[in-house]
């Protein structure tokens, strides 16, 4: 029978233990917990699948408590942080391993809530147990030589493409600690074009430049105009084979220079010579389709010790996000009453 063994590594020791399985990711390494940690103060929990004395797999998660209710996240909605669950022996089957992970999570930890995204688990074969989000992104396979990346993308990306270098924009990796500052205030742009706030703080950004970029697997960008103004940033961490588009922001005065396609297409090729062999564009959103990936599709999996956390936990979603909006509507009459 499979059980899960809490374990207490160094982030040392978790990092060479991680090595051993092909299917760990960025989201499982020392760095990010390190951020995860700093960000979301919660308890990191480490611990080994075993069958017998044998170790099938690893298992990493934090517990938060939310209305004083311990819930195990692997991630949790709102850390800005895709795939984390499991690493797994080959023979290993993922539905075990989550109905170990269950007991674990409510017998072991106390939880009363679990919540789980991992890229190898098949929705199908979960039945009725699990509540199922399923996590839409696109993902290119760059594999290819730079010629079939670009010819992939659709003709108005590559014109977009084509036009930015026209007009000057010129990208460059940034390492200062302006960087910062320069994305937030480009994503309050983008974001007050919706009516909205940005769903995370600029100390979030600030952490994760402290915790990962020394490590060499965050490449942050900015793209200038003819006149050196910067009007455009991206931010695009990598690990093992994969990269990703984490965020991406810019002025929209200055959008109709295409900066932001310019950006991608300089991550892309950063990422490919470095040998990684995949770009997940973080996500959905249809305009991410014009860069020439292919649809994915990830169950984000839940489930309660009790169903009504179930419902509670849906209606803690929809307040987090008409907060969000009545506080970018309260900002706004505030700068108009001030004269902003």
């Amino acid at each position: 029978m499979l059980n899960f063994k809490r374990i207490y590594p160094t982030m040392e020791q978790w990092g060479d233990m991680l090595e051993q399985y092909p299917d760990r990711t960025l989201f499982q390494s020392g760095a990010w917990l390190r951020f995860l940690e700093s960000t979301q103060h919660g308890e990191l929990v480490f611990a080994a699948l075993q069958e017998g004395n044998s170790i099938l797999g690893l298992f990493v998660g934090i517990i938060i408590r939310r209305l004083g209710v311990r819930i195990l996240g692997s991630p949790f909605p709102g850390w800005t942080t895709s795939y984390m669950g499991f690493v797994l022996r080959p023979q290993v089957s993922r539905l075990d391993a989550l109905n170990a992970l269950r007991v674990f999570a409510f017998r072991d930890l106390k939880c009363l809530h679990l919540e789980l995204m991992d890229r190898r688990i098949d929705a199908r074969t979960l039945g009725d147990s699990y509540g199922v989000r399923i996590y839409h992104g696109f993902e290119i396979n760059l594999r290819a030589d730079e010629e079939q990346l670009f010819s992939n993308m659709a003709p108005p990306c590559r014109r977009c493409i084509r036009k930015a270098m026209r007009c000057g924009i010129v990208v460059e990796e940034a390492s200062d600690a302006e960087f910062v500052r320069d994305y937030y205030t480009q994503l309050e742009d983008v974001f007050a074009k919706q009516a909205l706030t940005p769903t995370y703080g600029i100390d979030r950004v600030s952490a994760m430049v402290r915790h990962l970029h020394s490590t060499g697997n965050l490449l942050l960008l900015r793209a200038f105009d003819a006149d050196r103004h910067c009007i455009a940033t991206g931010i695009f961490p990598a690990s093992h084979d994969r990269a990703y588009f984490w965020g991406g922001a810019s002025w929209r005065t200055f959008q109709h220079l295409r900066p932001n396609e310019i950006l991608m297409w300089y991550a892309i090729r950063y990422w490919k010579k470095r040998g990684i062999q995949f770009f997940d564009m973080g996500g959905a959103g249809e305009y991410k389709r014009k860069y020439g990936g292919y649809e994915i599709s990830v169950p984000w999996l839940r489930v309660s010790r009790h169903p009504i956390l179930s419902v509670l936990r849906g209606g803690a979603m929809a307040i987090a996000k008409s907060r969000q909006r009545w506080s970018h509507s309260w900002q706004s009459i505030n700068a108009s009453a001030s004269g902003a």
